[in-house]
């Protein structure tokens, strides 16, 4: 959970929130088809649907208030998957600091699977 307090008070937002967020602005990206889910034991990949899609995100917190975002994403054959990547880490970024006033450090795009 993440605390942002100002004069007027504290706002709190969830782990949840943030993954949700994160999970909609990188399959708002061209190339995406969709984040990636894993087993437990670290196995069997799966595309997730819309709802669940905030199963292909971690975010860890650090000590200053910031997050790393790790996402696991699905991405269509045949596109620059640097591109792809970079598209992601930038308009993550920028949703997460413009919608949740909350600084990124760093994100992190494993592309686990090609479609199509």
């Amino acid at each position: 959970m993440v605390n942002i307090r100002n004069d007027k008070g504290q706002i709190s937002i969830t782990s949840e929130v943030l993954t949700y967020l994160a999970g909609d602005a990188a399959t708002s990206c061209f190339g995406v088809k969709g984040m990636v889910g894993r087993s437990k034991d670290g196995g069997v990949m799966q595309l997730l649907r819309r709802e669940s899609m905030s199963k292909g995100v971690e975010v860890h917190f650090n000590d200053d208030g910031s997050i790393v975002l790790e996402l696991h994403i699905g991405v269509d054959h045949g596109v620059n998957m640097s591109a792809v990547a970079k598209s992601i880490m930038n308009e993550v970024t920028y949703k997460l600091s413009k919608s949740a006033g909350v600084p990124v450090r760093r994100v992190d795009v494993y592309i686990d699977s090609l479609i199509g």
